[in-house]
């Protein structure tokens, strides 16, 4: 089964989609909103990057490790903009931030170990 060989790249990603989805909507909560609007469109943007990536490692997809390699970088960058308010004292972003750093980990991994 195609799934298999992407199964820890797979769970990484639905669960870093989870994270982000709680982030963003923990970040609506918060007293100042305005400050956070690049914090949520990028868990909005990460979750649904992450979605994708997991359905198309599902199927066993063609183009599953250019994917996950923009996965990575969507990631990455969301992880940033999350520390930013973690240092700020916001627990839902330091767990979106490092739920992202475990998935762009895992995509990069996924993505190289298909190229060798």
């Amino acid at each position: 089964m195609p799934h298999e060989h992407y199964k820890e790249c797979i769970e990484a990603c639905q669960n870093c989609a989870t994270m982000c989805h709680h982030c963003a909507s923990a970040c609506l909560q918060e007293y100042d909103v305005a400050h956070l609007t690049k914090c949520i469109q990028l868990d909005m943007e990460c979750a649904a990057i992450c979605e994708a990536a997991a359905r198309v490692m599902s199927m066993g997809g063609m183009m599953a490790t250019h994917l996950c390699e923009l996965c990575a970088e969507i990631c990455n960058r969301c992880a940033e903009e999350c520390d930013k308010h973690a240092v700020e004292g916001m627990e839902h972003c330091r767990e979106c931030a490092e739920a992202c750093r475990k998935c762009a980990d895992a995509c990069l991994t996924m993505a190289h170990a298909q190229a060798s």
